[in-house]
């Protein structure tokens, strides 16, 4: 494929699933700053391996593997770097950018709630919440389909206890 049809596919797929970044970008940061330069080091790093893209996957999976693995990185460089509070989180609203979408309290409040999750907790519920299976899940986050289903579990009785 030459470098411009290679470029093209690219852009296209990035454009197709740009969803991805912004869901995994808008539950790993806090403020809109942090939220861009988390998506623009996302987009460099799924370009930096869309050479080594295997299409035996579908992309969206291996999008969210690259994200996630990109978004806990600068999560814990930006939780390091700053003394973080999770009431900042409040107005935790899950879109994507550019939506204009009037979320119920509920959905706000069960966003609210994903963003207290440690990192692996908010990937697997993330991709949980797409619908995606208990083996791509596993697969996306290296762990087993036993323990994908486990923490699901646990996780859905955590955010049932929430809104008790």
């Amino acid at each position: 494929m030459s470098m411009d049809k290679e470029n093209k596919h690219f852009l296209s797929m990035l454009a197709n699933n740009k969803g991805i970044i912004y869901k995994v970008a808008n539950s790993y940061c806090k403020n809109v700053e942090d939220r861009n330069d988390l998506i623009q080091e996302i987009t460099i790093n799924l370009w930096k391996s869309w050479s080594k893209y295997n299409d035996k996957f579908k992309v969206s999976t291996w999008m969210y593997k690259i994200a996630l693995n990109v978004a806990i990185s600068f999560y814990r460089k930006t939780y390091q770097r700053d003394s973080f509070n999770l009431e900042n989180y409040k107005e935790f609203i899950f879109i994507d950018e550019g939506e204009d979408i009037e979320l119920s309290d509920n959905i706000k409040q069960l966003y609210y709630y994903i963003a207290k999750l440690d990192e692996l907790n908010k990937a697997l519920i993330l991709l949980y919440l797409d619908q995606y299976s208990y083996e791509d899940i596993a697969s996306t986050l290296g762990i087993s389909k036993t323990n994908v289903a486990t923490k699901i579990s646990r996780i859905k009785n955590q955010l049932k206890k929430n809104f008790q």
